[in-house]
């Protein structure tokens, strides 16, 4: 009984799933977004702060900075932990799972916030490209290759201004309107 309550679910899911899922050619075909070259993902652990985003459907509700710890787990999985404030002050969270891929240093990741044994639903996994990270791993700019989403990250709540107006510019290199972008601290 338990198991047909979840079907139609599962159903929605799975249609929702094969709209949103395009051929795997698509995604190289339209992957002009570059990356950096390498990623040393024990340096990339750990907390980082948002500065700046493309407004998105599941941070709607964040009012203030959000946060997320990045952490290496037994199977070689990242567990993602992501935190933003309320505004009626309360901490809204998300775990979720992070897999790198092809090789150990892969600036390419995939990240999943649906239940685990969704994972076999390609739709679940959303791309995470680190596509400019600083030599010392003090912010970071991710996004994905149809630049629906961007994150500027740092290790400390603020940019100073000059890196900031530098990442602006660098954004727009990218191909990005940093002017319609959220930022934390405006």
């Amino acid at each position: 009984m338990p198991f047909r309550s979840l079907l139609p679910a599962l159903a929605l899911t799975l249609c929702l799933s094969q709209a949103t899922i395009a051929p795997a050619h698509a995604e190289e075909a339209s992957s002009s977004l570059p990356t950096v070259a390498q990623l040393d993902l024990p340096r990339y652990l750990g907390r980082w702060y948002e500065i700046a985003r493309l407004p998105n459907r599941f941070q709607q509700a964040c009012v203030g900075q959000s946060a997320a710890d990045y952490e290496l787990q037994a199977d070689g999985s990242l567990r993602v932990t992501n935190r933003c404030p309320l505004a009626d002050g309360e901490i809204k969270e998300a775990i979720g799972s992070a897999r790198q891929l092809g090789a150990a240093d892969s600036p390419k990741l995939q990240v999943r916030f649906a239940p685990a044994w969704l994972s076999f639903i390609p739709a679940v996994w959303g791309n995470y490209w680190v596509v400019d990270l600083d030599p010392d791993y003090r912010w970071s700019i991710v996004s994905e290759p149809r630049r629906e989403y961007l994150w500027l990250l740092a290790r400390e709540p603020q940019l100073d201004p000059a890196t900031l107006n530098r990442l602006r510019q660098r954004l727009q290199a990218l191909g990005f309107k940093p002017e319609t972008l959220h930022y934390a601290h405006p």
